[in-house]
């Protein structure tokens, strides 16, 4: 070959090297990086296999790509994962450095090996290469093991490559010399690619980890609505898989890339974050005098001693000779059932399950007038807040504690407008923000509508409803079946509450099924008229304008804070 030739080879092999520089730089999926560097490798040497190793936390040599042209062989990457192959150790039982693999070598020496020819190299054992030819009829000839070594001259990987064959006879050939300087420089390149993606996954995981750890806290807060933070993701992913898979209806065009896989699960992971400043007892309260404490027990303490003091007055009455024993046991009797009677009608009025009166309201409010003596003065029967409490005409929530329990969104909002999110992350807040929002601008806290509402936040609205309905830890609700669940979402979606055609995907695509089979007491799973669901129709509407809508945030967020400064 003539220096012209020669020349000629060496550029184009530079150019190559170049090309595959800036081809790794733009990999953005490590398994298809660590592919890419492999196959780079084996195309710039003429390499008939090889294989790339990573380093593991404990001193191992993972094996994370694997090919053999002649041997049909592919694991890694884009083919199957490499399992059942062993771990190479860095070090011997003993703590000393193992220098008797070439590949571990590679790492304590850092610096790249040429072998010839593995049958009659010294130093090294070739055991594991010789068994594998032995039951393949393979033979493991010439090798060359580079080093990738990260920035801060950490060794993270190998890279090594078997038998160099020559193009034009197909001979197997020791790799040259020059063969070794361009493999370095692509193990150069590629540890910084290397670098740099397993920085990204690693601050992945951390920052997933972190939000996990934020929802289980959430989740943890609560007795009630643990794991609500935790099955939410899951639906949503689920309903919005399906929505890309729909090439044929209203989602055909609709596609998320990684990056929008991945923002969309920080997104389902953190939809209740501002939960993390909601009082656990407004959050759990189970019936309408609930604090810290059921304050019924007070109510019946009072009760209790309210009848003791008019059992005492009859008594009283008969040694003044104003009445016989006999009068005012029956009088003390009489008024004790009395007593007992309110008490049980305060008690059921406590639960907050049934619609109450003006009449049973103005009951409540008769007791707030009866005293009953304590040991530092008297008390009424039911103090003004028991009997504004008791008075919620339905469920057990005041006004006060409704707002409270709606502003999460708004500390939600609040906590994820303020993170420095990253270009892929920036959708985080809209997707999050919106799942108490409705089709029509009704809902809360923004009254935004559909058209300002992407599909994965509307998407996260049907995956937060169902997850409450069919839950089986709230305080105030027996879970529902699986076709009462389902009755009341298509009444919500005849109200603009849902996205039709994404409850109609939810429906069609068996998502909510195959999570009731999945998360649900069977004797809760039944048929559901899948059908009638599909048939509804949504309510005409009347959007309100948007500077309506624009006002009654400001409204809701202004009187939020009021109460934040009363509280």
């Amino acid at each position: 070959m003539n220096a012209v030739e020669t020349l000629r080879i060496q550029l184009e092999r530079f150019e190559l090297l170049l090309s595959v520089s800036r081809a790794l730089a733009s990999e953005r999926d490590r398994d298809r990086l660590l592919e890419r560097i492999l196959l780079e490798a084996k195309r710039i040497s003429r390499a008939d296999g090889g294989t790339l190793y990573l380093r593991t936390d404990d001193d191992q040599l993972r094996f994370a790509i694997l090919r053999n042209d002649t041997l049909g062989i592919a694991f890694g990457g884009s083919a199957p994962p490499p399992e059942g192959f062993p771990s190479i150790p860095l070090f011997l039982p003993d703590g000393r450095p193992n220098l008797h693999n070439v590949a571990t070598y590679a790492v304590h020496a850092r610096r790249g090996v040429r072998i010839d020819d593995a049958y009659h190299a010294e130093g090294f054992d070739f055991t594991g290469a010789k068994r594998m030819d032995a039951e393949t009829g393979y033979r493991s000839t010439s090798f060359a093991t580079v080093p990738l070594i990260d920035s801060q001259g950490y060794v993270i990987g190998v890279l090594q490559l078997i038998n160099a064959v020559d193009p034009e006879t197909k001979a197997v050939l020791p790799f040259r010399e020059d063969d070794q300087v361009i493999l370095e420089a692509l193990a150069a390149q590629a540890g910084v690619a290397l670098e740099n993606q397993l920085l990204l996954d690693g601050q992945k995981r951390l920052l997933e980890s972190v939000i996990q750890m934020l929802a289980s806290a959430i989740d943890s807060k609560s007795p009630y609505t643990g794991g609500h933070c935790e099955r939410v993701p899951e639906l949503v992913l689920s309903l919005v898989r399906a929505a890309c898979e729909d090439d044929s209806g209203p989602f055909a065009d609709f596609q998320l890339d990684d990056e929008g896989w991945y923002e969309l699960r920080i997104a389902a992971w953190l939809h209740d974050c501002g939960k993390v400043v909601t009082p656990v007892h407004v959050m759990d309260k189970a019936t309408k005098l609930e604090t810290i404490f059921d304050r019924l027990e007070l109510v019946h303490t009072r009760l209790s001693l309210r009848a003791a003091e008019i059992e005492a007055e009859a008594y009283k009455r008969a040694a003044r000779g104003e009445c016989t024993l006999e009068e005012a046991e029956a009088e003390a009797m009489r008024q004790r059932l009395a007593l007992l009677e309110d008490y049980r009608f305060l008690e059921k009025a406590n639960v907050g399950t049934e619609f109450l009166g003006e009449e049973a309201k103005a009951k409540i409010a008769s007791f707030t007038a009866p005293k009953v003596k304590l040991l530092d003065g008297e008390r009424t029967l039911l103090t003004e807040d028991e009997a504004r409490n008791l008075s919620i005409s339905r469920g057990t929530l005041t006004d006060e504690e409704r707002l409270i329990i709606n502003g999460h969104m708004v500390e939600t909002i609040r906590m994820l407008e303020a993170l420095p999110f990253p270009r892929g992350l920036r959708r985080v807040p809209e997707y999050a923000g919106g799942h108490h929002e409705r089709m029509d601008g009704k809902g809360y806290p923004r009254g935004i509508y559909a058209g300002d509402m992407s599909i994965p936040a509307r998407a996260m609205a049907i995956a937060d409803v169902f997850e409450a309905l069919t839950a089986q830890d709230r305080p105030y609700k027996k879970g529902k079946t699986l076709s009462e669940t389902m009755r009341i979402m298509g009444s919500m979606k005849a109200d603009n509450h849902l996205d039709p055609d994404l409850f109609d995907l939810f429906v069609r695509s068996g998502v909510y099924k195959q999570y009731a089979e999945r998360m649900l007491p069977p004797e809760l799973i039944d048929e559901v008229d899948e059908a009638a669901l599909l048939a509804i129709r949504p309510k005409p509407f009347e959007l309100p304008p948007k500077e309506v809508r624009d006002q009654r945030w400001r409204d809701f967020l202004e009187e939020y804070r009021q109460l934040l400064r009363r509280r």
